[in-house]
């Protein structure tokens, strides 16, 4: 099979490219290293794209910038992939709003590139959307939630476990990020249920793993524990450090997206996260660094919220089990945050 990755050098992407070049796939990467610009030398994917061109002989590269339509429109049309990974992305919602331009021709207007260059070209082939949890804007924030020693956590049984995929995505504040990213969920969806293709918005938490170059306004863990082996200050933004982060490996992304490409669906929305049991405060996130690394975590805390941060936000993974019974969260949070520092020690990072 024959398979179009974008974002091909990100932490989701790159780990969709290994996984299905694993197992036999020939696979086409879009990546022009965006990240270097929206977050300079520490956001630089270059690395990674070397790993991909090193170790995967099915992997093919190419550069282009999915806000150019009429190079999507090409690439796409001469490809004709049997499957489109959607991951490139602006990532951060703090650092859209001093680029709102950038943010929503990259999030919205490429999304729209890509799905009808895929109308045009191969309408039968499934598209996976990487959407973000941020569509809910900050409306998790209203649930009555309680406070624990070093967590919040919901106090309405409804959501015992988690933010399911029919929570509203109205009436709250998203962010430019969250308002960008909603406006491209929505129209894979919409090229779903309008023109009949098969397509899916994958609803990430902290998505996380190995190879991910974290930044401080994107990356929770990997920059966590880059602070940590590092020695630096790590900032905490409001909420006594207690909000609570849903985490999930890359690796189980890519599972769940190999099953979606197996048994593809129209128009369909997924929390796809680590669920309760891979979620994580700050504070406790802390803990486990110290705990694996043998260095005090250094920190600041800063009595201001990030605007438009969840106090608390977790998956529930009801329906994308049920969906997808075959589906499994099969690295839990320690074992990733160990992998994580080993993989800054090894990377000198």
């Amino acid at each position: 099979m024959k398979i179009l990755i974008t974002g091909s050098s990100g932490l989701i992407g790159s780990e969709v490219c290994s996984y299905f070049s694993k197992r036999g796939h020939e696979i086409h990467g879009i990546d022009n290293n965006q990240r270097a610009i929206f977050f300079g030398p520490q956001g630089d994917t270059s690395w990674r794209l070397k790993e991909l061109r090193k170790t995967l002989p099915s992997y093919h590269h190419h550069e282009i910038d999915i806000r150019g339509r009429e190079k999507v429109l090409a690439l796409i049309g001469s490809l004709k992939p049997h499957a489109i990974v959607h991951t490139a992305a602006q990532p951060s919602h703090d650092k859209a709003a001093s680029i709102p331009f950038d943010d929503f021709d990259v999030n919205a207007t490429g999304t729209l590139n890509l799905l009808e260059s895929a109308r045009q070209a191969c309408p039968e082939s499934p598209f996976v959307h990487m959407s973000t949890n941020k569509v809910y804007g900050d409306g998790p924030n209203l649930i009555e939630m309680k406070e624990l020693d070093t967590r919040w956590e919901y106090s309405d049984p409804a959501y015992y476990q988690g933010i399911p995929e029919t929570f509203s995505i109205d009436q709250c504040k998203h962010s430019l990020f969250g308002a960008s990213k909603l406006a491209a969920d929505i129209m894979v969806q919409e090229y779903g249920r309008y023109f009949g293709m098969a397509t899916c918005c994958l609803r990430g938490g902290c998505l996380t793993g190995p190879s991910h170059s974290g930044v401080e306004l994107h990356g929770f863990l990997s920059y966590l524990v880059k602070c940590n082996l590092d020695g630096r200050h790590y900032k905490i933004f409001g909420y006594k450090g207690k909000q609570v982060r849903d985490n999930i490996h890359a690796e189980d992304v890519a599972h769940f997206i190999d099953c979606f490409l197996k048994a593809p669906r129209s128009g369909e929305v997924y929390n796809l996260g680590g669920g309760k049991d891979n979620s994580c405060s700050i504070r406790e996130a802390f803990q486990i660094c110290e705990e694996y690394s043998g260095k005090k975590q250094n920190y600041e805390y800063l009595d201001k919220n990030r605007i438009g941060d969840h106090i608390c936000y977790y998956s529930n993974l009801s329906k994308i089990m049920s969906h997808y019974p075959n589906f499994s969260i099969n690295h839990s949070l320690k074992h990733t945050i160990m992998q994580i520092i080993d993989a800054h020690k090894h990377r000198g990072r």
